[in-house]
């Protein structure tokens, strides 16, 4: 194998990846699982006599990294499905089926680990954190993604991200060809970024302010569509006042948000969209060093961490419970061998369950890959290949 590599030369070299989005990815993935270990417990109920600022700050402020995840998953988003900011999009319903194959298996099998990980810690301590047991119209409910929607607790800390993702990825495929459908030759180049800021908008000064809305996309998709305009006022091919006007749409409907009610998770949101038009597109190689590629690692296996890394704290608080004395060095020592715990876990189920499931609704004779046609481009989309946005 290594006479194979050495021979291959720079044909089977790692290909270069967006350097500052997977260590926001990184970053971000390691602040939700220390959040839901501070702010569940009860491991950091006694490990808050060590470290007091560090536990009140986890459980209260880290949450906010979410944002980092809605606004790179808008970025994301717009690279793959209008990378020009150009209406039109071929078979929308495949889509949007795609992105249900890529999100939903692997949620679906953490959801069932969660709830095995919630009867094992039950017979080992009492506490609210443990969800009751899974019901089939509960489990259904889960794997359509609508949880939060039909009023079904979600057995699993951040469960309600997966399905609010799933939303915000469906609402700008649907923008993308109700664009298309509304545009007319090249005076639709300003229509797509018009609609998002009219999104962005509307979330940031009216949805983002009621509570009862953050079931659904509108709720969230001020920050995923700051990042869908960062991926669009970052394209090089763009003449100077193009991105100046892109990077308006940017900070004013932010700024106004913040004026009229300042929220934390906006102004990161903002901050995190601002590094993203600066810095977004920049690659690093294979040979960046160890520290990138382990970022890079750690980016790609965010989305297990995601899922598994409650069900795991879970099982560790649970057993320091039962079975270590409640002295904060001991719980603190806890929380560390969780996280650590939830890191390696993570990566085992992206190698054993992430990316088996993806090969099989991704293989082509799978039902998954059989059930739409392949995508074909239209006229509007053939757009995508003249001019750039002036």
């Amino acid at each position: 194998m290594k006479a194979v590599a050495a021979n291959s030369g720079s044909a089977n070299a790692a290909p270069a990846q967006f350097g500052l989005i997977n260590l926001l990815k990184a970053g971000a993935a390691q602040l939700i699982v220390l959040h839901h270990l501070a702010f569940y417990g009860p491991m950091s109920d006694h490990a808050r006599a060590l470290m007091p600022d560090l536990i009140v700050w986890l459980e209260g402020n880290a949450r906010i990294a979410v944002q980092v995840f809605l606004v790179v998953g808008g970025f994301l988003a717009a690279k793959s499905l209008s990378p020009a900011g150009l209406p039109g999009l071929a078979a929308p319903l495949q889509t949007v089926w795609r992105r249900y194959t890529k999100l939903a298996p692997p949620f679906l099998a953490a959801t069932l680990l969660a709830a095995a990980a919630s009867a094992l810690a039950g017979a080992w301590m009492t506490h609210g954190s443990i969800s009751a047991p899974l019901s089939i119209p509960q489990l259904c409910a889960h794997a359509l993604l609508l949880h939060g929607v039909l009023g079904y607790p979600s057995l699993s800390a951040g469960a309600w991200y997966v399905a609010i993702d799933f939303q915000l990825y469906a609402a700008m495929v649907l923008l993308l060809w109700t664009g298309g459908r509304l545009a007319c030759g090249q005076k639709s180049r300003w229509l797509m970024p018009l609609l998002v800021l009219a999104a962005v908008s509307a979330s940031l000064l009216h949805f983002n302010l009621d509570r009862a809305w953050d079931d659904w996309a509108p709720y969230f998709i001020g920050s995923y569509g700051l990042g869908v305009l960062a991926w669009w006022a970052g394209d090089t091919a763009r003449r100077p006042g193009a991105v100046a006007l892109l990077v308006a749409m940017i900070l004013l409907p932010a700024l106004a948000a913040l004026i009229v009610d300042f929220r934390s998770r906006i102004a990161l949101a903002l901050a995190v969209a601002c590094l993203l038009f600066v810095f977004g597109r920049v690659k690093t190689g294979a040979g960046s060093g160890r520290a990138w590629r382990l970022v890079g690692r750690l980016a790609t296996t965010s989305y297990s961490v995601f899922l598994v890394h409650f069900p795991v704290c879970l099982v560790v608080n649970a057993a320091f419970t039962r079975f270590v004395p409640p002295e904060p060095h001991f719980q603190a020592a806890g929380m560390a061998l969780a996280w650590a715990a939830s890191l390696a876990a993570g990566a085992a189920f992206y190698r054993w369950v992430e990316l088996p499931l993806g090969r099989m609704v991704s293989a082509p004779n799978s039902p998954a890959a059989s059930t739409w046609p392949k995508m074909q481009p239209t006229g509007r989309v053939l757009e995508a290949a003249s001019p750039q946005l002036r």
